[in-house]
């Protein structure tokens, strides 16, 4: 029972990737998470958890509020440039705004504007509880998933699949 084993069997769920991301007076910030999802429709309400040790998160925490842009697979390079400390973030990709001025990857499935209601310690992490105040679905294609510690691409739901016979 150590903390490698429990990472590793929490490494067998899949899970989505977002970008959350944020304008702060000094600009926009941005991180990878895999820790989101959905928790209620009515209100529309989100959570993520957000490590102790990100250097990111305490601005955007700071500002209130933050987007989150949902990934494609081809996604991958994107993420992994969100996920290295100190890298030049928003060089790449096609960047909009949000309604709030919050940055979002334009070629996404997806996006949220976010506005923090509650934060809870627990344990590493801040579990943050936002009310979504708008959204729209933004691309379409398959979402960029994370599973057993890398990338996964869901399969292509006819790939193997036999064409229909025709009647007789």
């Amino acid at each position: 029972m150590t903390q490698r084993s429990f990472r590793d069997v929490l490494g067998q769920f899949a899970t989505g990737v977002v970008l959350v991301t944020a304008e702060t007076d000094r600009g926009p910030v941005g991180m990878a998470a895999n820790s989101f999802t959905s928790v209620s429709l009515d209100p529309p309400i989100v959570a993520l958890c957000m490590a102790d040790s990100s250097t990111t998160w305490p601005s955007a925490r700071a500002v209130g509020s933050f987007a989150v842009t949902i990934l494609r697979e081809d996604h991958e390079s994107v993420c992994k440039i969100f996920a290295t400390r100190g890298a030049d973030r928003f060089a790449g990709g096609t960047w909009g705004r949000t309604p709030a001025g919050h940055p979002l990857l334009e070629d996404g499935l997806g996006w949220l504007d976010c506005r923090i209601d509650t934060i809870h310690r627990a344990g590493d992490h801040e579990l943050v509880i936002a009310g979504v105040v708008e959204w729209s679905v933004a691309g379409f294609g398959r979402p960029l998933v994370f599973h057993s510690g890398s990338y996964a691409r869901l399969a292509d739901p006819d790939e193997g699949r036999k064409p229909p016979q025709p009647r007789r």
